[in-house]
């Protein structure tokens, strides 16, 4: 008869510490992922063997041979599918920076007006947020573009201003600078102005935080944005020339040319987005005691400076977070401007050139990894701001 085993103190201490069973089931995890992904992907390699489909990134160097209607930087028929990606991430860029600006300019201005004392103003800018909140996004695009830019006249019967702009159902023309020699020196100087304005306003507010004084430093800043520049460019003896649109045959020639499509998910992106950054921008101001705001008054602080030195920095705190979400949610929804054709990367890389490729694993891998990196991007800049905005506490 034998005798029982007895379990060493090694071997009952492994299997009763908490931290060492949880890294043993989460390398069993990872293990599990590893053998599952090491299965789709071999599945994956072996299908597209037997179809006889190449993989690989060998096709990004082959010719695109097709045109893009809008290009931040040079392109022609003759150039390869890797550029068309450059295109695209580009154009998608472009119209998600611009679209985050408008949109946080337009929703500020919406969010505070919706607390306005006003009645008129305030009923307005709530039917503002209602209506364009509960309207698809798609719905918003397609009504800019087909209903409104699409129904506006022909070249040759464009909307004129001042014979320097034209609108028409081709797009937006404007007149395009052409920089002489030595305009270098006024892009310095505006950098200069820029960093002297920097200073000029953590001075004032260190200043204040030290006497309890300071100066308008907002609007001396910005005087000297646009005197230095400009003295600049007067004492270089204006070294700049302007390209107008001319009319030639049926469309124009020379100047600037902004595609309706652009136009189009634009103002579908920044109305829209506007509309949810204005609630946050109300719950956050909202969020700030009324005491501060009462505290401020008795000081014979005037409400213009009561909302922009107490108020917004703290409803900052609450305002950034969701902001952030936002921001997000307008750079991935510009993905649906292959709906109305705006060359973007959605539309042009996993698009045509997926189309035109067959390379739809690359493909698609390399625009998820785009959108990944971009949406990672802001988070971490939008996170460092808010640690930035956070109170420290003493």
């Amino acid at each position: 008869m034998s005798l029982p085993t007895k379990h060493t103190d090694t071997e009952v201490k492994f299997w009763r510490d908490p931290a060492k069973r949880a890294l043993l089931f989460q390398l069993l995890l990872l293990s599990a992922v590893a053998v599952v992904l090491w299965f789709i992907i071999s599945n994956t390699l072996s299908n597209l063997e037997t179809r006889g489909i190449t993989t690989g990134f060998g096709f990004l160097d082959d010719p695109a041979g097709f045109a893009i209607a809008q290009s931040v930087i040079p392109y022609s028929e003759v150039d390869t599918y890797g550029r068309t990606f450059v295109v695209g991430l580009l154009n998608t860029l472009l119209v998600s920076f611009l679209g985050i600006i408008g949109a946080t300019i337009l929703g500020f201005i919406i969010g505070i007006a919706r607390l306005s004392p006003n009645w008129l103003i305030a009923r307005l800018a709530s039917a503002y947020v209602e209506l364009f909140r509960n309207i698809p996004l798609l719905l918003q695009m397609f009504f800019w573009y087909f209903a409104v830019l699409r129904t506006l006249p022909g070249p040759r019967n464009s909307i004129n201003v001042g014979d320097a702009a034209f609108l028409n159902v081709r797009g937006l023309y404007l007149p395009e600078p052409l920089p002489g020699s030595g305009f270098y020196w006024v892009g310095i100087a505006l950098l200069v102005a820029i960093a002297l304005s920097i200073g000029l306003v953590r001075f004032n507010k260190r200043r204040q935080e030290a006497t309890g004084q300071r100066f308008p430093a907002g609007w001396i800043a910005l005087a000297l944005i646009l005197a230095l520049p400009s003295l600049t460019f007067v004492l270089l003896g204006a070294p700049l020339e302007w390209a107008y649109p001319e009319l030639k045959g049926f469309n124009f020639r020379g100047g600037i040319n902004i595609i309706p499509e652009f136009m189009a998910l634009w103002l579908s992106l920044t109305i829209y987005t506007a509309a949810f950054i204005a609630e946050i921008v109300r719950s956050g101001i909202q969020a700030v005691a009324q005491g501060q705001t009462e505290a401020a008054h008795s000081l014979g602080i005037k409400n213009s400076l009561t909302l922009r030195l107490v108020v917004i920095p703290q409803a900052m705190r609450v305002i950034i977070p969701p902001l952030t979400s936002q921001f997000l949610n307008l750079t991935k929804n510009s993905s649906l401007a292959t709906a109305i054709g705006y060359p973007d990367l959605v539309s042009v890389f996993a698009g045509t050139t997926l189309n035109q490729t067959g390379q739809a694993i690359e493909v698609i891998t390399i625009t998820m990894l785009v959108y990944l990196i971009i949406s990672l991007t802001v988070s971490f800049f939008m996170n460092w701001f808010n640690r930035h905005m956070a109170l420290v506490e003493r």
